[in-house]
């Protein structure tokens, strides 16, 4: 049934996205009415006035369309909603910014209420829940404030700039010319607004399935029938299972628990893990030899019926439908890197292969084989001996964090503490902590960020009713991090047009500042005499694995795009020989071992569309900002850096540290630490 289900699913999003093709919009205002309009325009406000004036021309013609009103219409609007530049326009600009942080903030209010069910470990999920968290309050907004003109008069009078101009332009820009411009990125597509509650409804259910991607590993045997893992452990996948290999290396049976777990981890790549131990503690499964029982006995069991890939293509198939909406970014692959972070593909892509091809990777991965005392393994990808926890019981731990955080409650109550520990000053800590909501998480936890200023962000975490252990506790503070970030550059920045970071790399790299620094908050000294280097050379492992899993995600939507009618099927033989083909580039090398499928195992890559680039971004950003605010005062230059809003890039890069995004420094500070440890 659930198989049915599935497939109808996925026809329907075939169906809807083949037979939407020709909704496409149809240029209606000719060049002839462009130039009459720049020209009286022109003439009206003066020279000084052109540039602006045929930007904003040119863009708006882009989207008119015959239902918006004739050409003389078009030529009529224009000629008595501009606004030449001055204190009229400045006046204008502070409306709409109020108007947008109005809309945008109670839009995202709505949105938090009804992911509630899902988000929050709430009971059981019913259908009814799916389709409220599935809903888009916001799906026709943009396209309602094209028919009301609201749209036409903010491209005419802030229009929008390409990424080329705005890292050309931008260093020389005022912060109002860098409001105005983020203004302009509002409308640079008209998409009707079935299709984005479509997108809506596709990722709803993605992440619905992700979220519920439990395996009780209390409950995986080996030949002989016996456990490993106590009996009510259950892990969801990716995070707490990749989370589990880390903590096992140095324990008793940690080596094969590791083996155990990767055996998993492979057969949800492959599709052959049974279906029926999927978030289901009544069978038991020998993973190694994919035998499942109940009751001591083998049962017959189902695979599981290529689900995460039909999610994956449901994905891709809603937004590829919308390319033909975006005039200047015609596919999601280009909207993701060169509208949404603001870096080319390509650019990313070279930071990535620069570092993955590093004769340094080597080096490092022998002393790895050193420290372990045996050849490496494929899930040494998460090898963890480099943090200075790694020296001490996590079991012990765990100890002090379900002491001190028993639930909620407890967590948000130290929050102006944890940031006081970290140097901010009471009267800050207070306020960022009176902007945080703590919230209990279904999954292993995530942070959502307000966006007005009235409001609060949210800090989802995983609290059992013992408490918190020192995993979940690991994992809220790097939640946390990106609630300082989502606070600070709301609350604390000063045009609202400006608020956030660059992109989700930055605010990734924030969070991982904070969570390197978790031990220190529960006041527990480094026992590693060498735990500045073993730091650089933690980073840079991480970065290794994650660029890796980046470049996966990104080569499977390239090919996405080239085969647009593959069924999951092929979907997943292609995400398993791409991910085979990184490995044997880039690590096999290394591992001296070749074809192994692990860089698939990623949930992002399911349900958060080529979000995985933004974490090894995030590293290579983490690791220059450490290396420059070392020595200074931690929370005055995170307040400097974060306050500048979102710039792109690169210029809020040269602002922050004196450079543009490199793995140069990481790479050397690596070779540094390795003839120091060596």
């Amino acid at each position: 049934m659930k198989r049915l289900f599935a497939l109808l699913v996925f026809a329907l999003i075939f169906s809807f996205c083949t037979n939407n093709q020709n909704l496409e919009m149809k240029r209606f205002i000719d060049k002839a009415t462009v130039n009459k309009t720049v020209k009286a325009l022109v003439e009206k406000y003066g020279e000084s006035e052109r540039p602006r004036i045929e930007r904003s021309i040119k863009q708006m013609a882009e989207f008119w369309t015959e239902d918006d009103g004739s050409k003389k219409e078009f030529f009529d609007f224009c000629l008595s909603n501009f606004v030449p530049q001055g204190e009229k326009l400045d006046q204008v600009f502070e409306r709409l910014s109020n108007y947008f942080e109005v809309i945008s903030g109670h839009f995202n209010k709505i949105t938090l209420e009804l992911n509630r069910q899902l988000h929050l470990d709430l009971g059981e999920i019913l259908p009814v829940d799916l389709m409220f968290a599935g809903y888009d309050p916001s799906a026709n907004l943009i396209n309602d404030f094209f028919k009301n003109k609201i749209a036409f008069y903010v491209i005419l009078n802030f229009p929008n700039y390409s990424l080329e101009e705005k890292n050309t332009l931008g260093s020389k820009w005022s912060r109002k010319e860098w409001a105005f411009a983020r203004l302009g990125d509002i409308f640079t597509s008209r998409v009707p607004s079935e299709y984005l509650q479509k997108i809506s409804e596709v990722s709803t259910k993605a992440d619905s399935y992700i979220s519920q991607y439990n395996i009780f590993v209390g409950n995986l045997v080996d030949d002989n029938f016996k456990t490993y893992f106590p009996k009510d452990k259950k892990l969801i996948s990716h995070w707490n299972l990749r989370d589990e290999i880390k903590s096992q290396y140095g324990k008793e049976d940690g080596l094969f628990k590791q083996k155990m777990i990767y055996q998993v981890m492979k057969h949800i790549i492959n599709q052959t893990i049974p279906e029926n131990v999927i978030n289901n503690p009544e069978y038991s499964w020998n993973p190694f030899k994919n035998k499942v029982f109940k009751d001591g006995k083998e049962v017959p069991f189902k695979p599981e019926p290529n689900t995460r890939y039909e999610h994956l293509l449901n994905n891709f198939l809603v937004r590829k439908a919308v390319d033909k909406f975006y005039p200047q970014y015609p596919t999601y692959i280009s909207r993701k890197f060169d509208l949404e972070f603001e870096i080319s593909e390509k650019e990313i892509e070279n930071l990535f292969v620069e570092l993955l091809s590093s004769p340094t990777v080597k080096k490092v991965a022998n002393l790895i084989q050193k420290r372990l005392n045996r050849p490496l393994e494929p899930f040494d990808i998460w090898y963890d001996g480099f943090k200075a926890r790694s020296l001490l019981d996590e079991a012990k731990l765990t100890e002090i964090t379900r002491s001190k955080y028993p639930n909620n409650e407890a967590f948000a109550k130290d929050l102006p503490n944890i940031l006081m520990k970290l140097g901010f000053s009471s009267d800050l800590a207070n306020f960022i902590a009176s902007k945080v909501e703590v919230d209990p998480a279904r999954g292993a936890g995530h942070a959502w960020g307000a966006q007005m200023r009235s409001e609060k962000a949210h800090l989802r975490t995983r609290i059992p009713p013992e408490g918190m252990d020192y995993k979940g506790y690991n994992i809220a503070i790097h939640e946390f991090g990106h609630n300082v970030e989502q606070t600070l550059t709301l609350q604390k920045v000063d045009y609202y047009m400006l608020n956030g970071v660059p992109n989700t790399a930055f605010t990734e790299a924030m969070a991982f500042i904070f969570q390197k620094r978790d031990l220190q908050l529960l006041g527990i000294s480094n026992p590693e005499p060498n735990a500045k280097y073993l730091d650089v050379l933690d980073n840079f492992w991480s970065a290794y694995e994650i660029m890796g899993v980046a470049l996966v995600d990104m080569y499977v939507w390239n090919w996405l795009y080239k085969n647009p009618n593959a069924t999951p099927e092929e979907l997943k033989q292609a995400v398993i020989s791409i991910a085979k083909d990184v490995w044997n580039k880039y690590y096999a090398p290394v591992f001296g071992i070749k074809d192994e499928p692990i860089l698939a195992i990623y949930s992002h890559m399911i349900d958060y569309p080529l979000y995985l680039p933004a974490y090894p971004l995030g590293h290579v950003i983490e690791f220059q900002i450490e290396k420059y605010i070392e020595g200074k005062n931690f929370a005055e230059e995170l307040y400097r850096i974060l306050t500048q809003g979102r710039l792109t890039p690169q210029i809020w890069m040269r602002n922050a540290v004196g450079s543009d995004i490199s793995v140069k420094p990481m790479i050397d500070s690596a070779e540094e630490a390795l003839k120091y440890i060596n």
